[in-house]
């Protein structure tokens, strides 16, 4: 496996202006010399942690089972304690330049997903549905139109700024601003153009409602997007794989391991949209 780290201001030449993330760990699978070229789908991926930390539970523990399925995943350690368009920006600027290397990494261009949990979620919903907002245009500028993802991947998320919201994520978001929570509250953001999405939640989590999902889930719905929503009953916030990997193992933990099915769910989702690896020149 090749792993590097790259800034993405300084690959899409955009000042940092004080930003402290935007930088990309790429896991990317070595080429084999005893089979065909192949091209493989991406996956970007945003830890959650309020926007005040990003969790290591949400974050590399991911990737590596993406890579092992053939993916060149990409875990985005975006800028925290910064609102608004700053984790935005810096999530675009990840879809644009995995896009325009696409060569480099043998990537699909156009199978480019963006994976987030909790406040990454929210990340990764904003990104799927304000990519191309006005602080994305003029920050990105000629690259801003590579900045959509293909699909997301919402686990758990911060979906809404509105009364069911996170509220801790949401204040550094909107940076105290109440008049920002409308505009960038994704559920209140889907629109045709929007990225497909694949969301789930469970029944019991008591730290980011599950009433964020259904709100939008319902919003894709209206919109005519296409989405997969998955509840489970048991378990509670912060999950991650929901395996002995990232949980302490108590009883507890063992009893909601089967929560877990949500990445076999996703793989399948993404791949009935095209995310699968192909032998490069054919589709």
């Amino acid at each position: 496996m090749n792993t590097e780290i790259i800034d993405l201001y300084e690959k899409n030449n955009v000042p940092r202006n004080g930003a402290t993330g935007g930088y990309l760990h790429a896991y990317v699978p070595n080429r084999s010399k005893e089979t065909v070229k192949k091209t493989h789908p991406a996956i970007i991926i945003c830890a959650g942690g309020a926007y005040r930390f990003l969790s290591d539970r949400e974050d590399e523990p991911i990737a590596l089972r993406f890579a092992v399925l053939g993916y060149c995943a990409f875990t985005l350690e975006y800028t925290v304690n910064a609102a608004y368009p700053v984790p935005l920006i810096e999530a675009c600027m990840a879809a644009a330049y995995l896009r325009e290397h696409a060569d480099e990494y043998c990537i699909s261009p156009t199978h480019i997903g963006v994976l987030g949990f909790s406040a990454g979620g929210n990340l990764a919903a904003m990104h799927a549905t304000l990519f191309a907002e006005k602080e994305v245009q003029a920050a990105l500028g000629a690259h801003a139109q590579y900045a959509r993802p293909d699909a997301a991947v919402l686990c758990y998320p911060v979906a809404t700024l509105d009364i069911c919201t996170h509220g801790e994520s949401c204040e550094v978001i909107t940076g105290g601003d109440k008049k920002l929570r409308d505009r960038i509250s994704p559920e209140k953001r889907v629109t045709k153009d929007s990225a497909p999405a694949f969301i789930w939640h469970t029944y019991e989590d008591d730290g980011v409602p599950v009433e964020n999902s259904l709100l939008l889930a319902t919003a894709y719905r209206k919109a005519g997007v296409p989405f997969a929503l998955h509840v489970f009953e048991k378990g509670w916030h912060g999950m991650s794989l929901c395996n002995a990997i990232v949980s302490n193992q108590t009883p507890a933990d063992e009893a909601v391991y089967h929560v877990g099915k949500w990445f076999d769910l996703a793989i399948d989702w993404l791949a009935a949209h095209g995310f699968r690896l192909e032998v490069a020149g054919e589709k």
